[in-house]
């Protein structure tokens, strides 16, 4: 009775041993002593230096007293890799080499801090373009024509608008794209809303009786044309420099369905859309897997599998007659960061490769 019990706890000691080992922070074998950080660098970019996961960055800041606030760190500043008591990592500010005061560096907004992932890249998708579904835009007001009879206007014109707003409000135009379509179910996820332009009203208009909106344009992005929707503009639009990134806490499995690229493969810090949003429990931060499955061997067991692309008819259609498909693993090709989440589609940023990322590519939690 004894062997069994000792067996037992034998292997629990061995489960938690492995399970403290698998978090522990792995620093690089090659990852510097110090680091200068330069003009351009993201807490991304200087984590990956010293983590072959840079995502659990906030590991290696969060026991540091110098650096309260890792995203405001600035070019210039000299890090240094030390260990603690017990042998974890961290990195801290050398101020031997630098020395700066811990009160000012706290309360610095000075627009160089260094940001978790580069904000130009996702700031239009921040601030301005949408995804939106087509529920939500059922009865928004769009715009009837201008003050003149163009087809395209542009600052100097007045805009009428089908629908009720509110005068003296700040109002965006949208021209709605084409719909992201969830390639496994075949489901409306939402239209990609560009935005043209910003405008004010000066009048109401009414629906009841058949009184159009007045706006006065403030800004143009692209000529604004009849039918385009317009939403109230969103002031202060929060665009934060530090996402807090962790891994979901459910599991994840979705698709790449668009980059706005537009282009065949795409890489490091290019925009994507993910067939996964809030009703999945997706957030802002939260950091996945690329994954892509490697190609299917035909088999026929006589020592000359060939890949399925590459078989010839004979072999496919008889996979039931001693050919056998296999299906071979998917391998990870790089990581991406959920930035902005809709009910069922997210916006995100690549932030690795190792191959070329492309649409149609796995997106995963492990």
């Amino acid at each position: 009775m004894l062997k069994p019990v000792l067996h037992f706890l034998a292997l629990c000691a061995f489960c938690f041993a492995v399970t403290a080992a698998a978090d522990v922070l792995q620093v690089r074998e090659d990852a510097p002593e110090r680091y200068v950080v330069k003009k351009g660098d993201t807490l991304w970019d200087i984590s990956a230096i010293y983590l072959s996961q840079p995502w659990r960055w906030p590991q290696l800041w969060r026991m540091n007293p110098q650096i309260e606030n890792p995203h405001l760190i600035f070019p210039g500043d000299v890090l240094r890799l030390i260990y603690d008591a017990d042998g974890r990592p961290m990195l801290v500010r050398d101020d031997r080499v630098r020395r700066l005061s811990p009160h000012t560096r706290v309360t610095d907004t000075r627009p160089d801090a260094i940001t978790t992932v580069p904000l130009a890249m996702i700031r239009p998708f921040l601030s301005h373009d949408q995804l939106l579904s087509a529920a939500e835009l059922e009865g928004k007001p769009y715009i009837l024509g201008a003050s003149s009879n163009v087809k395209n206007a542009t600052e100097g014109h007045i805009l009428y608008a089908r629908g009720e707003l509110e005068p003296g409000k700040g109002y965006a135009i949208y021209r709605k794209g084409r719909p992201y379509v969830d390639p496994d179910t075949g489901d409306n996820l939402g239209y990609a809303m560009t935005l043209v332009a910003t405008s004010r009203a000066f009048r109401a208009g009414s629906n009841e009786r058949s009184e159009p909106a007045s706006l006065h344009i403030l800004d143009v992005k692209r000529e604004i044309r009849q039918g385009d929707i317009v939403l109230p503009a969103i002031d202060g639009e929060s665009l934060p420099a530090y996402f807090h990134m962790a891994r979901p806490e459910q599991a994840i499995d979705g698709l790449i369905i668009e980059t706005t690229s537009k282009l065949r493969e795409f890489s490091k810090w290019d925009i994507v859309i993910i067939n996964r949003g809030t009703n999945d429990q997706l957030k802002p931060g939260h950091m996945l897997d690329i994954v892509r499955p490697s190609p299917t061997v035909v088999d026929s067991r006589n020592g000359q599998p060939v890949y399925l692309e590459d078989s010839s008819r004979y072999q496919r259609l008889a996979s039931n007659f001693g050919h056998e498909q296999i299906k071979m693993p998917r391998e990870r090709v790089g990581h991406l960061m959920v930035f902005k989440v809709t009910e069922r589609a997210s916006f995100a940023i690549v932030t690795d490769t190792y191959r070329p990322v492309r649409v149609g590519d796995h997106i995963v939690s492990p």
